[in-house]
């Protein structure tokens, strides 16, 4: 069995239904952190309907938080989850704001190396793209 996201008409995402659950109790966790609605609607018929404009707008704050967050254990507990959105971001077409990520990560951290946060993270999400099967 597998689970449908979907923007529009266009699948984005058709994962087992074990990862989807563990994707859906994430994005509850997170549209708490960064305070706004994520976009994703309720499970319906194994399928999820993305509102593209909330959802482009929890994708940029989601990635300020994490570019905030210098809490070792909580950004790397975040990364997957960011870098999955990211990709679903890149397929459903949605303009992620790079540059706000930067700024917030440079706000807050020690050392000036934004460039390669957002590089890794940017590889990251590529890599989950080609693996997320529509």
């Amino acid at each position: 069995m597998s689970q449908y996201y979907i923007v529009g008409d266009q699948t984005l995402w058709n994962p087992s239904n074990g990862a989807s659950r563990l994707f859906m109790s994430q994005v509850g966790v997170y549209r708490a952190e960064v305070g706004l609605p994520s976009g994703f609607g309720l499970m319906e018929a194994d399928e999820c309907q993305i509102d593209p404009s909330a959802f482009a707008a929890f994708v940029d704050a989601l990635l300020a938080w994490h570019g905030r967050t210098r809490h070792a254990v909580m950004a790397t507990m975040a990364e997957g989850f960011v870098a999955t959105v990211l990709a679903l971001a890149e397929k459903a077409n949605i303009e992620v704001n790079w540059q706000a990520a930067e700024s917030a990560y440079l706000k807050t951290a020690s050392d000036p190396d934004a460039k390669e946060w957002t590089a890794a993270l940017r590889q990251k999400s590529r890599e989950l793209t080609r693996r997320m099967a529509p």
